[in-house]
């Protein structure tokens, strides 16, 4: 006898519980001699660059980007104080903005250091009752004393939910089509972008040197972060997202 629609439904909730695993693979080491050199202590976040079909990307992802910066031991201005001055000294478009000398926003702002983010994908993809949620970002910072880049990243992120097997194979269909659906609905953006920034700041031998304002770690990771390109990366776990 097959179960009729009421009991699938109900093997279909009991195996609804969602969980995914947000990959990203590590990336070569970097040279930091400029950056030591230089001894940054503050900066600047610019408005996002947005190189997606996605209008509301720029605003949700700048809010995600000052605390792991913050936490990582700098200043870091603001960054809607950030964008109203820019707007009001006629430097609204990212574009144009990315484009020009770091230097002059040394002297509208007393940075060190400015952020530039573009935000190269920000989309949802529906597969075969699959479906694939994927963030990229490339960070680079610049000096804002002589315009040379200091620091460039690239972090990619891929999410894709998962139904806890009931042991009922069609209910388990039947879930795992109710999880895609829900996720190609409400796509699960912003804690990929949180771990994307994360991962992308304190990645050992490619993340960025502990700053003045985090005394405990300040200059005692060298090591970690040297002057050579020949720095291992740090080997980090893949990060597992469980939605309630």
């Amino acid at each position: 006898m097959k179960p009729g629609l009421p009991l699938l439904a109900t093997l279909a909730i009991a195996a609804l519980t969602v969980t995914g695993c947000a990959t990203s693979t590590p990336p070569p080491g970097y040279d930091y001699s400029s950056f030591r050199a230089e001894a940054p202590r503050s900066i600047l976040i610019l408005p996002t660059l947005n190189n997606t079909i996605n209008v509301d990307a720029p605003d949700y992802f700048l809010s995600t980007l000052s605390a792991p910066f913050a936490e990582r031991g700098y200043y870091v201005f603001p960054a809607h104080m950030v964008k109203s001055t820019l707007e009001e000294s006629g430097l609204a478009d990212p574009g144009p903005l990315y484009e020009a000398d770091t230097t002059r926003l040394g002297e509208l702002f007393g940075c060190d250091m400015a952020l530039y983010v573009a935000i190269n994908r920000w989309d949802s993809q529906y597969v075969v009752l699959a479906t694939q949620t994927t963030v990229e970002f490339e960070y680079q910072l610049r000096s804002c004393q002589t315009n040379e880049t200091m620091w460039t990243h690239t972090e990619a992120m891929t999410y894709s939910p998962q139904a806890s097997s009931s042991g009922n194979p069609l209910a388990d269909l039947v879930a795992q089509a109710v999880v895609a659906a829900m996720e190609k609905a409400a796509p699960n953006y912003m804690p990929l972008a949180r771990q994307a920034n994360l991962y992308a700041v304190n990645r050992g031998g490619r993340g960025l040197p502990a700053g003045p304002y985090l005394p405990e770690s300040y200059l005692a990771d060298i090591e970690a972060f040297s002057s050579t390109t020949d720095a291992p990366p740090a080997q980090q776990p893949d990060e597992a997202i469980t939605l309630n």
